[in-house]
């Protein structure tokens, strides 16, 4: 386990995965992020790459090669090495290896530099192409924040508001893959009120979402959360069934469509990095 600190928050993360696995308020001793009980989801944040969602059957097509990625990707359970920049700044890095390239035939570097700035973590990814061929990649987040906070009331006394929205559309999900059929939410004063019900038929896939900050709050007391994300096309909002948590997931990639082909450079969200180039993201949880 590596942590980083400074006056506000203390932040924990393994190796595998480079993941967060908690944040914690010096102040309250609140932690801001799922337990990972393993009875409703053993994960904490993970990282999505180089796909975020499933492919169809499991499946892409590179130059006419058939390949096979498990969903989300391979980066969440694979060894980081780490080094510390500061006392409140760790940097994970990891590369290709044969096994990846045997899956993913490209060369890569990804880092993921988390920093704390006062009450806030911020995450940036950090991707890199050394090779002397385009790198076709997708990345996203997956961090899961507990609800209740510090087990102040029930599920269903906590909303998101979003900062740009008074309705949202999104896609519904078949056997993992994005469909064409949407629904609305309409936003009162921009907040959707939390209930397990919203995540029965999985997450909520947005294509649209104009908001670029959404904050997690209750309704009775002040601790909560503001999660700030930008330039992440797509964003998904999950929770397992029933479980004390929400996954606020900005991504740069999605789930394959339905109808999808399968060939990987017409995949949709997909990054194209060309030779020697350099690509960054950011998003960041302020705590209160």
């Amino acid at each position: 386990m590596v942590s980083i600190s400074n006056h506000d928050l203390m932040a924990s993360f393994a190796t595998k995965g480079a993941e967060l696995q908690s944040l914690v308020s010096k102040e309250t001793n609140i932690n801001y992020l799922w337990n990972g009980d393993a009875a409703h989801w053993a994960k904490f944040s993970p990282v999505l790459f180089p796909i975020v969602g499933a492919l169809k059957d499991d499946t892409y097509f590179y130059d006419g090669v058939r390949y096979s990625l498990p969903r989300h990707g391979f980066a969440r359970d694979m060894t980081f090495a780490y080094e510390k920049i500061a006392e409140n700044e760790v940097v994970f890095k990891m590369s290709h290896t044969e096994h990846t390239l045997k899956i993913f035939p490209f060369e890569f570097h990804l880092a993921l530099r988390y920093k704390l700035v006062e009450a806030t973590l911020h995450c940036t990814y950090e991707v890199e192409n050394p090779s002397a061929k385009n790198l076709w990649f997708s990345i996203g987040a997956h961090p899961a924040f507990a609800v209740p906070i510090n087990n102040e009331g029930t599920y269903t006394d906590y909303f998101l508001h979003f900062n740009n929205d008074e309705k949202l559309t999104f896609h519904h999900i078949s056997g993992n893959l994005i469909t064409q059929n949407t629904s609305e939410l309409l936003l009162g004063d921009g907040n959707l009120k939390l209930n397990y019900s919203l995540f029965y038929d999985d997450a909520l896939v947005f294509k649209t979402l104009k908001s670029d900050a959404i904050s997690l709050l209750h309704t009775k007391n002040k601790h909560g959360l503001k999660f700030s994300f930008k330039d992440f096309p797509y964003f998904g909002i999950w929770a397992a069934k029933d479980a004390n948590f929400v996954c606020l997931e900005p991504w740069c990639g999605i789930a394959d469509g339905i109808h999808h082909h399968q060939e990987l450079t017409q995949k949709e969200g997909m990054n194209c990095l060309a030779p020697n180039e350099q690509w960054q993201r950011t998003w960041s949880v302020t705590c209160f």
